[in-house]
């Protein structure tokens, strides 16, 4: 009999073709596409589960984060497009759905194993 793990994402592990330089931010980016490529690069790049291969997904999850934050600009004036606001939404969508799969968000963090204390606790009664 077969095992379906439907809806189980696999455990993210270092990988051995990892980058262990941050590429040169892309040129195309606009300014908070920029920003976000180089808050989570450090972070992607110490956790070493970046690859080269990777990086069209990260350049995807930085432009989605940086139309959101550019509607958001436009809407701080009062007003909401309804049209923008759709493309607001399916922006953070995709901005959520890959940072998780890139390790940037807590729970996606702790499938990794960075989110885990360097020493049990001493006061931990399940501790063996």
């Amino acid at each position: 009999m077969s095992v379906h793990q439907r809806g189980i994402k696999p455990t993210l592990a270092p990988d051995a073709e990892a980058l262990t330089k941050a590429p040169q931010v892309p040129s195309y980016f606009s300014a908070h596409a920029k920003t976000e490529w180089k808050r989570i690069m450090p972070q992607l790049i110490a956790r070493r589960i970046i690859t080269k291969a990777d990086l069209a997904g990260v350049e995807a999850y930085c432009s989605a984060v940086g139309i959101c934050r550019q509607i958001e600009e436009q809407r701080a004036g009062g007003l909401i497009d309804p049209k923008l606001f759709g493309v607001w939404n399916r922006a953070a969508q995709t901005a959520r759905q890959l940072a998780s799969e890139y390790g940037l968000t807590p729970t996606s963090r702790a499938r990794i194993g960075s989110a885990a204390p360097d020493e049990p606790d001493a006061d931990d009664p399940l501790a063996v």
